[in-house]
């Protein structure tokens, strides 16, 4: 789970060509608890910063002269490796941000800068690319079984791709994350009803 710890310290690059804006948007986050805040008004470096830090946050404006807020989301596109781009735009043109949630946003703030809007934006935005975070570092330690498994009619084992024949128990252990609790299923319990399994009365 995120906590409001984890928001706090997330990493976040501010983008903008403007120093006034800069300033502005990193008072604003450090009002709030925002401890890990990095800075640039080159869109040239946002690339390689992202690739040494992965930043859980961009704040990305699209208005900057020589490489536009636009040049610099399909830059990243190379560099995030799960093709999920962590950016907030900043933009003051409406008909920029259809435009920029096309490219890959996921959401924008508008100038002039409502201190608000900008802040639940940031909030919302840095939790969800955590849980997508967590998401993809538990589907990486899922191992998924596939293919045809030979199973013995009679004893249950599983024979492994050496030929060997293993407790169905240990085989799953060995391609999956499960732990096992051994019980009795009602129809086992039923038909093997005996001194073993005999209810209490």
């Amino acid at each position: 789970m995120v906590d409001a710890s984890d928001i706090l310290n997330a990493g976040i690059l501010v983008v903008d060509d403007q120093a006034a804006n800069v300033l502005l948007l990193e008072r604003m986050l450090r009002g709030a608890g925002y401890v890990s805040i990095t800075s640039t008004m080159d869109p040239n470096e946002v690339c390689e910063l992202h690739r040494r830090n992965r930043y859980g946050l961009i704040l990305l404006d699209l208005q900057m002269p020589v490489m536009d807020g636009f040049k610099v989301m399909e830059a990243l596109k190379e560099v995030e490796e799960d093709s999920y781009l962590p950016v907030l735009v900043i933009t003051a043109q409406p008909d920029h941000k259809l435009r920029a949630l096309k490219a890959g946003a996921k959401d924008f703030i508008s100038k002039p800068f409502d201190l608000a809007e900008v802040l639940a934006r940031v909030h919302n935005m840095l939790e969800v690319r955590l849980l997508h975070v967590e998401l993809q570092k538990a589907l990486e330690n899922v191992k998924l079984l596939s293919g045809l498994l030979p199973i013995c009619m009679w004893c249950k084992k599983i024979r492994d791709d050496q030929g060997y024949w293993n407790a169905i128990e240990h085989y799953l252990s060995c391609h999956s994350e499960a732990e096992f609790a051994h019980g009795i299923c009602p129809d086992c319990k039923r038909k093997y009803s005996g001194e073993m399994f005999r209810e209490e009365k």
